[in-house]
């Protein structure tokens, strides 16, 4: 008899091209009639960004925007947030655009009514409890990539500088009322985002996948989610408005973002702090890892990945099989195969190897990380060693 858990599943999608022309409406079902439109600085100005926000107004809505952010946005950035939600005396956030706009809308929205620090908040036990739940605005929710599937999670990544590490910021209400789900948002991206963020997609299904714990509705929704992408990703880079390819990722993000409510790993535990030292992409970090985690973890999930490897239709179904379809993807989407090939070098894997340990991630690994292990993956991927 399987231990008892805890399933929790995200809120209302409203999904497919052309849907963005539903967001003022979802604002007004929402109680939301000064709406600060939250997006990261790249996006500040690009033709969706500015349909959006003239969307909003053309439909009586007072909408400002808020885009000042770093790709991995840190508490100086939420704190400018903040300020500008309280002068414009806005009622609620759109949060637009990837992982960084999405999460910093998020946290704007939650941080709004709160009288505490945000690291009080924490993803540290029941820190949630701590909040204020009146406190919390309002989020309507529009992902413009197809990666980290923030847009259902409940819960923001900020960038603690003092300590160089990535804190979880969680609470329940922080999920977004509203997602809307267009692929024609995601036509733009370029080539490398796109196959940075659809990396990031596969890598939480796999690691949700892998991770131990009963929950066969995570399971089921992570390797349908991975059959998208292996269908879809090349697609997508190689032809950018191929909608059905969009289409595909923009799901497979979203369903990752659900799976992984089981956990993650290996790849994530060493991401985080990858990144937060060498300002990597986070989902082409992940995918750099993803073959050298896997081989680490082989002995705890050789009968599961076969499993999966018969699902996605690949031959002679096993690991082998599996970690040729994963080298070959991150080939066909010019995935850099070592940590030096990203721009990381070793003078702090020490440091990274010690962060990784700790970081959230790690206990969702299918075999236990210390300091030894994530030394070992670290040195792997840096010498290309599989």
């Amino acid at each position: 008899m399987p231990a008892n858990a805890n399933w929790n599943y995200p809120t209302t999608i409203k999904f497919g091209v052309g849907r963005i022309r539903e967001l003022a409406e979802h604002c007004r079902n929402h109680g939301i009639s000064r709406p600060l439109l939250v997006t990261d600085s790249g996006l500040a100005r690009a033709p969706i960004t500015t349909a959006a926000l003239e969307s909003l107004t053309a439909a009586g809505l007072d909408a400002r925007l808020f885009a000042d952010l770093k790709p991995n946005p840190i508490e100086a950035n939420l704190l400018d947030g903040l300020a500008a939600y309280h002068t414009g005396k806005h009622d609620g956030v759109v949060a637009f655009g990837g992982g960084s706009g999405l999460d910093m809308g998020k946290l704007i929205a939650f941080m709004s009514g709160q009288d505490r620090p945000v690291w009080d908040f924490e993803d540290i036990g029941d820190w949630w409890k701590r909040a204020d739940p009146a406190g919390i605005a309002p989020v309507i929710a529009v992902p413009t990539t197809a990666g980290t599937g923030s847009e259902v999670g409940r819960a923001g990544v900020l960038t603690d500088e003092r300590t160089h590490t990535k804190r979880i910021i969680f609470h329940p209400k922080m999920m977004p009322r509203v997602v809307i789900c267009d692929p024609a948002l995601t036509v733009g991206m370029p080539a490398k985002i796109t196959a940075g963020t659809g990396m990031d997609a596969l890598s939480h299904c796999l690691e949700a996948y892998c991770a131990p714990g009963f929950h066969p509705m995570a399971d089921g929704i992570a390797v349908e989610g991975m059959r998208l992408v292996a269908g879809a990703l090349a697609r997508a880079v190689r032809t950018p408005d191929d909608l059905d390819a969009r289409a595909d990722m923009m799901a497979a993000a979203a369903m990752g973002a659900t799976a992984f409510q089981k956990g993650l790993g290996g790849m994530h535990a060493l991401a985080h702090p990858i990144g937060a030292l060498y300002d990597t992409h986070h989902g082409m970090t992940n995918a750099t890892l993803m073959p050298y985690v896997l081989q680490f973890n082989r002995a705890a999930i050789e009968q599961r990945i076969a499993r999966l490897a018969a699902y996605l239709g690949l031959p002679d179904p096993g690991f082998d099989s599996f970690m040729a379809f994963v080298l070959q993807l991150r080939n066909d989407v010019s995935v850099p195969h070592t940590l030096p090939d990203l721009g990381v070098d070793d003078r702090q894997a020490d440091l990274v190897a010690e962060m990784a340990v700790v970081d959230p991630s790690a206990g969702g690994n299918p075999v236990a990380l210390d300091k030894t292990g994530t030394s070992a993956i670290f040195a792997a991927a840096s010498e290309g060693r599989l």
